[in-house]
């Protein structure tokens, strides 16, 4: 490891350089190739608390089960076991934690809760989701498009859906590392212009091309084709009206049509095949999306390498 990230938080791709995700990237790769040796912990001995108020199979699992092969523990720690700012003020709850574990994770609703815990914990805080960003998926992401196309410099990518948490974080992770990314959305539903101007900004100096489009065209000769579900959640009052909306934004055997011949197929799940993608192509041979659903652990298990391991 080159970089030294050491007791950082992580809440935001814009937390990383670009030569700092590489470095995370590329100790995902080793670890993942076999560097889980039994007599060597790098984590060993030490607590990641997990803190839900959404639930997810992805995250608690990839995280538990990344501890116990780092030679740690993780403990859940699910809505009715702490009702942040009810219960306990979420400052309370950071300096408290911070007593007890030595690093902690954090899978909420709203953007602001991580940030509250950043400032008043002394231990890594990292962003298991929130309203705004979802960048250890990003991190899998990455990873992911790194063993189908061999870089991320240059790889022209689509997102094809709602501008959310995940759009944010591609944008930005993208701009971080030269990689195109456009995202195409609804008239409506496109990512924050906050987000768009940043990973503009940044991309600038990258040599990455940040995007927003209306028309599908906008996939022509895209390298990886990426969508995520209509509807998040907490917007499930939502999910018939935005159906109607997004019918013509999904992946299927027409939009493969328009991207490249040996386009990559993403999706971070869970999917509702029929929607934005459908069963058949989500099985394709290009589809990585359960090489991305495994990439969560060995990503997400580098930074927290990174964060607190033991050289």
């Amino acid at each position: 490891m080159t970089s030294n990230l050491k007791d950082r938080h992580f809440l935001s791709m814009l937390d990383l350089s670009r030569e700092e995700t590489l470095d995370v990237l590329d100790t995902a790769k080793t670890l993942k190739s076999g560097g889980y040796p039994p007599d060597k912990f790098p984590l060993k001995g030490m607590t990641l608390a997990m803190i839900f108020q959404k639930p997810s199979l992805r995250t608690r699992v990839s995280f538990e089960t990344g501890m116990t092969k780092l030679g740690g523990h993780a403990i859940y720690l699910a809505p009715t076991d702490i009702s942040l700012s009810k219960r306990e003020t979420t400052e309370d709850i950071a300096m408290v934690l911070s007593r007890y574990v030595d690093i902690i994770m954090a899978r909420v609703f709203g953007h602001d809760i991580v940030e509250d815990l950043a400032k008043h914990a002394t231990v890594p805080i990292i962003n298991g989701l929130s309203d705004w960003e979802h960048p250890c998926q990003i991190l899998a992401d990455f990873q992911t498009i790194i063993e189908r196309k061999g870089k991320l410099d240059g790889v022209k990518a689509c997102f094809i859906g709602d501008g959310n948490n995940v759009a944010h974080s591609l944008m930005l992770g993208a701009s971080r590392v030269g990689m195109h990314m456009t995202v195409i959305t609804p008239p409506g539903h496109e990512p924050d212009e906050k987000v768009k101007t940043q990973s503009t900004q940044i991309g600038a100096e990258t040599g990455s091309i940040i995007t927003v489009a209306n028309d599908l065209g906008a996939a022509s000769g895209a390298d990886v084709l990426y969508t995520d579900v209509w509807a998040s959640m907490g917007q499930e009052d939502e999910a018939a009206a935005r159906r109607q909306v997004f019918t013509a934004y999904r992946i299927d055997g027409e939009t493969m049509k328009i991207a490249a011949p040996d386009a990559t197929i993403l999706h971070c799940l869970p999917a509702h095949y029929g929607d934005e993608i459908d069963y058949e192509t989500s099985r394709l041979p290009g589809s990585a999306i359960f090489d991305q659903a495994e990439n969560r652990m060995h990503a997400q298990n580098a930074l927290m390498v990174h964060l607190k391991g033991r050289a």
